[in-house]
């Protein structure tokens, strides 16, 4: 298939060194985001749990770390309502069904048997200046603790965050690590989801981007925006499509918008741009989800397969008119 056969070039070619922050460099968002389940969904999460996959190619023989950084829920960078007193729960998955159960890897709602595989590891955190603006470490794991699934030459390891009480906003982010103690990329590693709640910028200069992956049999989009609180725009560039405009969500309500594959777009990853407007919504956070045609969720690598692409302007060449 020739999308696993893109997906495999990606991994050898060493941009996945990047994609192991989550989010990475080329998405500029900056922070991912869980509230409490306690909380009203105007606040920006609609359903107060996030997952994510991490994935290590079968060649690695070492041990595997996922750090979270800023993992309690109080202090610098969460969002305060009231007062701090939300709990969130963090859970690493492997084995069996981690990655390939439905209900795990095609689901956008905790729903079902999400939580499918082998726990390995799970802490909750509150308000703790302990890991306040600070790393947690999970692990150590081997790389055959996580499920090995065959189209990715590797092994999955899945990680979940909720929250489990509460009404304030945990802002975090993750790595998959060598080390314990330091960010060190697991050389040809990765790192996707299928769904996004993140945070934007307060900047209205600062522009950030999810990089949905399109295989062979994909046709048709459709993309779920949620809360966007009529915040500026959501922009969809490829190397052949210059820019489509999506429907944008207001406050609290879901808002969805259909667009055709062009030829050239498949095989590669488009480039979601949410472009604020002046001026902005501070605090403003956001969850975001792409379907095919079929509705299937399609997974959104934290860096881009095939690099971030750049619309390739058509510019035609005529020849000059000769004079007679």
């Amino acid at each position: 298939m020739k999308s696993l056969i893109v997906f495999f070039i990606f991994l050898l070619s060493g941009t996945g060194l990047r994609a192991q922050a989550v989010p990475s460099e080329e998405e500029n968002i900056p922070f991912l985001v869980t509230f409490g389940n306690k909380s009203l969904i105007t606040w920006g999460d609609d359903d107060f749990s996030q997952t994510f996959f991490f994935m290590v190619p079968e060649t690695y023989k070492g041990m595997v770390f996922i750090r979270v950084f800023d993992p309690d829920v109080g202090g610098m960078h969460d969002e305060l309502n009231g007062v701090f007193d939300t709990k969130v729960q963090y859970s690493v998955f492997g084995g069996k069904e981690a990655y390939s159960h439905p209900d795990s890897k095609n689901s956008i709602d905790p729903v079902g048997n999400y939580k499918s595989g082998n726990l390995l590891s799970s802490r909750i955190f509150g308000a703790d200046p302990k890991y306040d603006n600070k790393w947690f470490t999970f692990g150590p794991f081997t790389p055959t603790e996580g499920e090995y699934v065959k189209d990715f030459k590797g092994y999955v390891f899945k990680l979940i965050c909720e929250g489990t009480s509460g009404d304030d906003g945990n802002l975090y982010r993750y790595f998959m690590s060598t080390s314990a103690g330091e960010n060190i990329p697991v050389e040809g590693g990765n790192a996707f989801a299928y769904e996004y709640s993140f945070r934007m910028h307060d900047n209205p200069d600062e522009i950030s981007h999810i990089y949905p992956f399109v295989d062979e049999k994909c046709i048709k989009i459709q993309q779920r925006n949620f809360d966007w609180d009529d915040d500026g725009k959501i922009r969809v560039s490829s190397e052949v499509r210059r820019e489509q405009f999506c429907l944008v969500s207001g406050d609290g309500v879901w808002a969805e918008s259909e667009f055709a594959i062009l030829q050239g777009e498949k095989g590669k990853s488009l480039d979601f741009q949410f472009i604020k407007k002046k001026p902005s919504v501070p605090n403003n956070n956001v969850v975001i989800n792409v379907s095919n045609q079929f509705g299937e969720m399609m997974p959104f690598f934290t860096s881009p397969i095939g690099g971030v692409p750049k619309y390739k302007y058509n510019i035609g060449v005529r020849k000059k008119p000769q004079n007679n």
